[in-house]
């Protein structure tokens, strides 16, 4: 079924396709946007923990051309971010295609325009994989990946998990730890979601306790507030060793609780690796006086309802919550490209010029600098796609 076409495809209704669509809109650019789910931002409209909120100032999270309002906490919980997008969307009127899964994306040289076929569910089911589907095909001069760096849950392989007597649950099937109370819970992963989940299970007198394997920085919002401003001014090294510094400070000896500080700097491991450091909103309290466990082996294996880590230890425990991330898919439907991202979804092109591609391909919200670096890839990319339609219409006007 050939579908009717915008110069520009985006793929993914999240945050930064919302952005690369709002930048869009204000220089009249049409385009579709392509949104498997039957909502856009669904991570955060369905599979977001009740007390998120963002761990950045809302003046480093909004999307473009549209800031917070004043009235809005300097910390923005999950609530306030939906209306916010609610409003951005009816704003810049913004109607995502959703049930659509993108199968293929391809660009025709001939054409010199990106084919994309994508499976439109017609029974609305939660899981998007009913029978009763038929194929749409799209072209577009110009084509935006914008599934993010959270795509697919992921949960590793474990011997034994299938046969956990408990609850087993990824961080994005966790909405509150009122639904523990005084169960024994087990996080796996220990980076911000598995800290704030943690915390919320032991806030809600659940036997918690946290695998934390690797090394980790804690560090407090005010700190990255700080870090933040000094990074418009000051090398990236130099504003690590005040991070550091000012974390022995207000965390003192992390080894006395079984966490070690990694030797590489926070801010520096975020652009290398995509390592966040942990900005912690309390969990850090509720584990020095013990109320949350700090286990630190890596899971072996699981029998019945009793966890064995690699370390020979044990533990029983009620219910498993993994926060172990994500997997990205885009290699798998997006053919072709051999410059702009790699087989795990992440550009292979350096920040700043990581958001643009060749043949008119971009991507958008991948340079792992939160929604502030959407922002920017956003109207980097909505300007670019101007600049080169000018050029196309020079170009026919001069034929």
């Amino acid at each position: 079924m050939e579908e009717e076409n915008g110069v520009v495809i985006i793929v993914g209704a999240g945050p930064s396709g919302l952005g690369v669509a709002g930048c869009l809109s204000r220089l009249s650019i049409p385009y579709i946007i392509l949104e498997r789910e039957d909502c856009y931002a669904s991570l955060w409209n369905k599979y977001a923990y009740d007390r998120l909120h963002f761990h950045l100032r809302k003046q480093f999270c909004h999307l473009p051309h549209i800031p917070f309002p004043s009235d809005f906490p300097n910390y923005v919980p999950k609530t306030l971010f939906l209306q916010y997008l609610n409003d951005y969307v009816s704003h810049f009127q913004i109607r995502p295609l959703y049930r659509r899964t993108v199968e293929s994306a391809i660009y025709d040289d001939a054409s010199g325009k990106w084919s994309v076929k994508a499976r439109y569910v017609l029974n609305n089911n939660n899981n998007n994989d009913g029978d009763d589907y038929e194929i749409e095909e799209y072209s577009s001069r110009f084509l935006v990946v914008a599934t993010g760096e959270t795509a697919n849950p992921f949960v590793p392989e474990i011997k034994g998990l299938d046969g956990f007597a408990g609850e087993i649950l990824h961080s994005t099937q966790f909405k509150s730890g009122k639904e523990f109370k005084n169960k024994k819970v087990l996080v796996v992963g220990s980076g911000n979601s598995g800290m704030e989940i943690a915390l919320d299970l032991s806030n809600y007198d659940a036997k918690t306790s946290i695998i934390v394997r690797s090394p980790v920085h804690f560090v407090s919002r005010e700190i990255v507030y700080l870090a933040l401003i000094l990074l418009k001014y000051l090398p990236l090294k130099m504003v690590d060793s005040v991070v550091v510094m000012l974390s022995k400070f207000v965390y003192g000896d992390l080894n006395k609780y079984g966490i070690k500080r990694p030797s590489e700097g926070p801010f520096y491991m975020k652009v290398k690796y995509g390592k966040y450091p942990v900005i912690d909103v309390g969990t850090f309290n509720k584990i020095k006086t013990g109320e949350i466990q700090v286990l630190s082996a890596e899971l072996e294996s699981v029998e019945n309802d009793v966890v064995l880590l690699k370390n020979g230890k044990s533990y029983q425990f009620d219910a498993i919550v993994f926060c172990t991330g994500f997997k990205r898919s885009t290699n798998l439907w997006l053919k072709g490209d051999d410059y702009l991202l790699n087989n795990d979804g992440i550009p292979k092109v350096s920040y700043p010029n990581h958001w643009k591609g060749k043949k008119g391909l971009y991507c958008v919200g991948l340079s792992r600098r939160g929604l502030y670096g959407a922002t920017e890839d956003a109207q980097n990319i909505a300007n670019d796609i101007k600049l080169m339609m000018s050029d196309l219409q020079n170009d026919v006007t001069k034929n």
